[in-house]
């Protein structure tokens, strides 16, 4: 036998295993890959079912956390109330108080935790959960809103309710259609749309998220300046008057993917990746052509004192990758892009 033959069942270099064990493991990987690939799929359409169900129903529910006096205190159950938990604390989170009660403690005194101020959100997919039903009776003496998120519209509280969010799907992705799974997203996607559209209506900003997030990764992100994150000096800069052809070695390594055009110490244009490729397609060999040819003029800039959150909000707007940092002269600082991750690293 060669040495680089191999017995009929004997490990494979590869893998280490035996070939029936990678060959029967293959068939599962290649069934389980495609299975998941579908339940994820199936998902996705309930969510594109979900938004074409939204109708004045969804602004009704919005307006009516906005007049509200007091917060939104949602009340559920189960894994309701682990989604229910997560809505509360994103809407707190981006400007609408909120708190998350839960059904079965409501029934034992946690009731007193809401006031005739206060708008009620109540999750219950089948709409008929005991804990929830029991409270019904004594929110309505209340007489604060109630708002149901449910999948059921023919329940107890989808009857019950003010004003009632249909999170209804055809089936869950569970195997046995049993475990609460596409439901519990379809639910906490509405939960979400209802925060999102109330930071829009409250105009809830960059220094309002500021202040809400003041710490872990988000409040350094969002408390770091331009300047504590942009890849700074030395930075890829060429003359209007240079080649294309002597400017490669420049941008290959800047490492930025880009060139900054400068006259003197004044920035006059940016060169990237796609202008180089939007030249070639025009005009073949662009090796002897000047650089002031084929640069975009004005390019985006920010001063290095903006906060990274700023920078990130522009960059997203105008569909750049980077954006130039100037210091308090106007004069080229460095370069901060899309990836960085506000300390200064790439993802």
């Amino acid at each position: 036998m060669l040495p680089s033959e191999t017995k009929p069942g004997k490990a494979t270099r590869a893998t280490g295993r035996p070939d029936g064990v990678v060959k029967a493991t293959r068939a599962v990987s290649n069934s389980l890959v495609g299975a998941v690939r579908q339940a994820l799929l199936d998902q996705a359409g309930e969510l594109t079912r979900l938004a074409q169900r939204v109708d004045q129903t969804f602004a009704t529910a919005v307006t009516t956390i906005l007049s509200s006096r007091g917060r939104v205190a949602v009340i559920g159950v189960g894994k309701s109330g682990i989604v229910g938990r997560k809505i509360a604390s994103t809407m707190a989170s981006t400007g609408t108080p909120a708190v998350f009660v839960n059904a079965a403690e409501a029934r034992h005194g946690d009731l007193g935790m809401i006031t005739r101020d206060d708008v009620v959100v109540l999750i219950s997919y089948s709409g008929e959960t005991e804990e929830i039903t029991h409270l019904l009776p004594h929110l309505e003496a209340l007489e604060v809103p109630l708002i149901a998120i449910v999948g059921n519209l023919n329940s107890s509280l989808a009857t019950t309710a003010d004003i009632v969010l249909d999170v209804s799907v055809q089936s869950e992705t569970c195997p046995l259609g049993l475990a609460p799974t596409t439901s519990t997203l379809t639910t906490l996607a509405m939960g979400d749309a209802l925060a999102i559209a109330l930071m829009r209506e409250r105009r809830f900003g960059i220094d309002d998220f500021r202040r809400t997030h003041p710490g872990g990764a988000l409040g350094r992100k969002l408390g770091a300046s331009v300047k504590d994150v942009m890849h700074g000096p030395p930075l890829p800069v060429v003359a209007p008057g240079d080649t294309v052809g002597r400017s490669l070695a420049t941008m290959s390594d800047g490492r930025l993917g880009l060139l900054l055009v400068q006259s003197g110490h004044r920035l006059v244009g940016l060169v990237t990746d796609g202008d180089l490729r939007r030249a070639m397609l025009r005009g073949g060999d662009i090796r002897d052509v000047c650089v002031a040819e084929i640069m975009t003029r004005n390019p985006a800039t920010i001063s290095e004192d903006a906060p990274v959150a700023e920078a990130q909000v522009r960059m997203r707007t105008l569909k750049l990758k980077a954006l130039i940092a100037l210091d308090a002269e106007g004069r080229v600082s460095g370069v901060i892009e899309v990836f960085d991750d506000g300390h200064g690293r790439r993802g």
